[in-house]
Order: structure tokens, then sequence, then C-alpha cells
């Protein structure tokens, strides 16, 4: 992974996971149930946001270098990899 896509990821789960425990406490305060399903849902945008900088990092560099490194087999497999984790979190 390149180090700044690292670097900008590991910075937004810092952000979720004080988001995560802003929720816990929000339970714990017995705060409106909406208002926690709103954070709920902005959390899991935000770590949507996440997994795609993680995945375009792969397709940037371990899938663009199986293809141009001409081996068949390794190119199947990364794109075998990708697609499985596209349906994966499509669910």
């Amino acid at each position: 992974m390149k180090s700044d896509i690292k670097t900008s990821c590991q910075k937004r789960l810092g952000r979720i996971e004080g988001q995560v425990r802003g929720i816990s406490r929000m339970m714990d305060e017995g705060r409106y149930c909406i208002d926690i399903v709103t954070q709920i849902s902005a959390v899991r945008a935000a770590l949507r946001r996440v997994e795609e900088e993680v995945l375009k990092d792969h397709v940037a560099h371990c899938v663009e270098h199986a293809i141009a490194s001409g081996d068949k087999t390794d190119q199947r497999q990364k794109i075998a990899e990708l697609m499985d984790v596209i349906q994966r979190s499509s669910r």
C-alpha cells in the first residue's frame, strides 16, 4: 500500500474509532434512537470510503502489477480475489 494512502486511511479510521466511541456514549446517555442510528449510518459510510481507498490502491498496484507481469495465473488470481471482495462488500 502506498504510504500516503495508508496514512490517509489510518487518519480516517482514527476518526471512525472516535465516532464509534461517541455512539457508545450516546447510548449510555440515553440519546434519541434516531440520532444514534444516524451516527451508525455515518460510520458505515466512512468505513465504505476507507474500503474504496484500499480497493483503489489494490487495483493500482497489485492488480496492475499482475497484468504487467504477463503471468496469466497471477492475473486470474488477482481478478478472482477482486471479484470476491466486491461481491462480499455489496452484501
